[in-house]
């Protein structure tokens, strides 16, 4: 197989040195961000529509990728493959848009194709380019130059250090929109529901905990024994203890338990509510289950009971519970 003969020094001098050139690529990228960077941030802030990405091969996968992280990032947008624009998609495409072109070349003839078509919208156009004086830099309301010395590719074809300053860039744009517009932790985490930061915070307590029939809860004047077979039916480790109107007057717990059998006291004849731990944390239900993690961590427990606004109990959940759900 030909270049068997490259020895493990020689891979990892290429590896360096197209991380070298793609560094070089990415640092002289400060120098662009300039007044056309800002137009194109003016205009994108400004659309009452959609921000339309668009680009050809490896300039398109970058595009995509673009429009994925203003999506995900507080300004709506999404791909469209100039190729398929010219045979209908271009319907996609309205007055109220913006449209990002992505091309290194600026002459890539798919995307000049639907120049025309972009033009007669009057939609504000914005391209991304590395020849200022290619045919869509020149056509553009805004373009930034995205131009780089040298690819990373020794042949100088594949787009390599090109592609790189693109995405970076791309970036640059998201990230500055992201904070004109004040994005939130919150509003990213309704747009990554399934991630484990949108569930850090939008999952509440009240959806993860155990209620009705799984809900581990004895009186106040039953015996240790009765407590015991309720931790055990129910599988928490722990139960409540509640009075007559289910108002929490403490929680006993299998340490509670360990520690009880280092005494003599009968289980059968002891009431457990001389052996639980009156001062429990509690929670209520509309709370984050972020902020549960917090409190078990920081007192080093294992369960929360979970309490109405009258410190009925409602619910409980433990530690296994938030880690099943990905919260931690």
């Amino acid at each position: 197989m030909a270049g068997t003969d490259t020895d493990d020094d020689e891979l990892t001098l290429y590896g360096q040195t197209v991380v070298r050139v793609e560094n070089e690529a990415v640092k002289d990228l400060i120098h662009r961000i300039d007044g056309q960077f800002v137009a194109a941030c003016r205009y994108m802030l400004a659309c009452e529509g959609r921000i339309v990405v668009t680009g050809m091969g490896k300039s398109g996968h970058i595009g995509g990728k673009i429009a994925a992280t203003l999506a995900s990032t507080g300004t709506p947008a999404f791909f469209v493959h100039p190729g398929e624009a010219c045979h209908g998609d271009l319907g996609m495409i309205t007055r109220q848009d913006v449209v990002i072109a992505l091309s290194n070349s600026g002459e890539t003839s798919e995307v000049l194709t639907i120049l025309p078509l972009i033009k007669r919208l009057a939609t504000p156009l914005i391209a991304m380019t590395g020849n200022s004086r290619s045919t869509l830099a020149l056509q553009a309301s805004a373009h930034i130059d995205v131009g780089v010395k040298q690819e990373a590719c020794p042949l100088g074809l594949a787009p390599t250090s090109s592609s790189t300053a693109a995405l970076v860039m791309g970036d640059a744009l998201a990230v500055s929109l992201l904070k004109a517009r004040k994005f939130t932790r919150d509003e990213f985490a309704f747009s990554h529901p399934g991630g484990r930061l949108g569930k850090r915070l939008l999952l509440k307590v009240k959806d993860l905990m155990h209620c009705d029939e799984g809900l581990p809860m004895v009186k106040e004047t039953a015996f240790v024994s009765e407590a015991l077979l309720e931790m055990t039916d129910k599988k928490l480790g722990m139960t409540a203890i509640v009075d007559e109107c289910k108002k929490v007057r403490g929680i006993f717990t299998d340490g509670d338990l360990r520690r009880m059998f280092e005494t003599e006291d009968n289980i059968h004849s002891t009431p457990v509510r001389e052996v639980m731990n009156p001062d429990c944390l509690v929670i209520e239900p509309g709370a984050l289950a972020a902020e549960a993690v917090h409190i078990l961590e920081k007192h080093k427990i294992n369960a929360l009971l979970v309490v109405n606004q009258q410190r009925q109990l409602i619910g409980a959940l433990n530690m296994h519970d938030l880690i099943r759900s990905g919260v931690i």
